[in-house]
C-alpha cells in the first residue's frame, strides 16, 4: 500500500460524494454491494460481485458469436461497430467505423477480436482463454487497425493532434480516438476488478498512480470523465446482454463502470465522472424525462423531446462550449449544422437540474 494512502483517505472522507443507489432494474444485481462505502472498500465489493456473477466462461471462438450480437450498428443491423474506427466514407478500410457482421476473420478487410487489454501486457500473458477470452474486454476491430495498435500501451494525444476524433499512435503509445477513450478506460477498470494484479492499469497505459490508493492511473480516470456513457448506446447494449446469463453467449456479469462511471470517482478520485444514478423523486423523473435522437447523427439537426423547457449547451471534446440553444415544446430541433464530425458533450439544463449526454456527429 502506498504511503500516500492516508492522505488520499483524508481527502476522500472530507469530500462529499453523491449518495448512490442503483435504479430498480439493477437493484437485484448489486444487492450485495454497500454503496455507502468509498475507496478500496467499495472496490472490494465490486470485485466480489463482478467475479461471482461471471458464471459462463466463453471460449475464444464464442466471442465471434457474442460480438455479432452485442456490437451491432443501431443504424444497420447487418454491420458491427469497430473500436478505434471513425470514418466510413474516406475510402480507407483501416479507418472504418462499421463493417459487415459476417466479415470476420484475419484478412485485410475483415474485423477481428481486439484485446483492449493486450494479451502480452498481462502478467502472465492473458492467452485466449479466461481473461484473454473475456467478452467484456474484446471488441470488434479492423484487422489492420488492430495490427497498428498491436500491444502499444494507451496514451493521451498531443495538443492539436487528432482534432477530428481519429485514433492512432501517439506519445509512444496508442490513442483510441475521442469516441472510444471512455469505453477503453471503463474496460481497463473492469479488467482490473475482475483479474486484479494480472491486469494492472499501469501495465496498459501511460500515466501516474500517485493520487490513487492502488494501481489506477490518472489517464483512465480522465478518459472516463471526459467521454461519458451514451444512454442506450453500444456500451449499455453490451452490458445488458452479458448481464443476463440466459442469453446464449452471455457471461452473466456486468461492467459496473458502464452502469455508473461515477463509481470510479468514488473509488479512485480524480475528475468527477458522469453519475447515472443521481437520486430523483417520482415527480422529478416524470418532469425531467428527456430524449435526444438520432444519435449518432448524420444530418444537421437533432430532436430533443422534454416535458419542460431546457437550455442546451454543447461542448467539444476539449471542453469548449460551441453552441447554446433553447428547446421548448414548440422548438424541438437542435441545430448542429456548424458542428464538424466528432464527439460532443451535450448538457441539458432545466429547472430540475442538469443531465449530460454524449452526441456523435458523423
Amino acid at each position: 500500500m502506498k504511503h500516500i494512502y492516508t492522505l488520499l483517505l483524508a481527502f476522500v472522507t472530507s469530500f462529499s460524494f453523491a449518495q448512490l443507489a442503483p435504479p430498480n432494474e439493477l437493484e437485484s444485481y448489486y444487492s450485495t454491494v454497500d454503496f455507502t462505502a468509498t475507496g478500496i472498500a467499495l472496490k472490494a465489493d465490486l470485485i466480489n460481485i463482478t467475479t461471482d456473477k461471471h458464471i459462463n466462461f466463453l471460449s475464444y471462438s464464442d466471442v465471434w458469436e457474442a460480438s455479432s450480437v452485442t456490437d451491432l450498428d443501431p443504424n444497420n443491423s447487418n454491420n458491427v461497430i469497430l473500436v478505434y474506427g471513425y470514418n466510413d466514407t474516406d475510402g480507407n478500410l483501416t479507418t472504418d467505423r462499421t463493417r459487415g457482421k459476417f466479415q470476420n476473420g484475419g484478412n485485410v478487410g475483415d474485423w477481428n477480436r481486439e484485446h483492449i487489454y493486450p494479451k502480452s501486457l498481462g502478467n502472465p500473458d492473458l492467452g485466449t482463454s479466461g481473461p484473454g477470452s473475456d467478452a467484456q474486454m474484446l471488441r470488434p476491430s479492423d484487422v489492420q487497425r488492430n495490427g497498428q495498435r498491436g500491444n502499444l500501451k494507451f496514451a493521451d494525444k498531443s495538443t492539436n493532434q487528432f482534432n477530428n476524433g481519429e485514433s492512432g499512435a501517439s506519445n509512444g503509445g496508442w490513442y483510441p480516438g475521442d469516441e472510444w477513450k471512455g469505453d477503453c478506460a471503463r474496460i481497463i477498470m473492469y479488467m482490473y476488478l475482475r483479474y486484479g494484479e494480472r491486469c494492472l492499469p499501469t501495465s496498459v497505459g501511460f500515466g501516474s498512480n500517485v493520487s490513487t490508493p492502488d494501481d489506477m492511473i490518472d489517464l483512465f480516470l480522465e478518459w472516463n470523465a471526459e467521454d461519458p456513457v451514451i444512454e442506450g448506446g453500444l456500451e449499455d447494449v453490451r452490458n445488458a446482454y452479458h448481464g443476463n446469463s440466459s442469453n446464449t453467449f452471455a457471461q452473466g456479469n456486468r461492467n459496473p463502470f458502464i452502469d455508473n462511471p461515477y463509481l470510479a470517482t468514488v473509488i479512485w478520485g480524480g475528475p468527477e465522472a458522469q453519475n447515472r444514478w443521481e437520486s430523483l423523486s417520482v415527480a422529478d423523473v416524470q418532469q425531467d424525462h428527456i430524449k435526444m435522437f438520432p444519435n449518432p447523427a448524420n444530418g444537421n439537426e437533432v430532436t430533443i423531446l422534454s416535458n419542460q423547457d431546457i437550455i442546451v449547451e454543447v461542448f467539444n471534446i476539449l471542453g469548449k462550449k460551441v453552441t447554446v440553444q433553447n428547446i421548448t415544446s414548440n422548438q424541438t430541433k437542435l441545430n448542429i449544422s456548424e458542428l464538424t464530425t466528432g464527439v460532443y458533450i451535450v448538457k441539458l439544463n432545466s429547472d430540475n437540474g442538469s443531465q449530460t449526454k454524449r452526441l456523435i456527429k458523423q
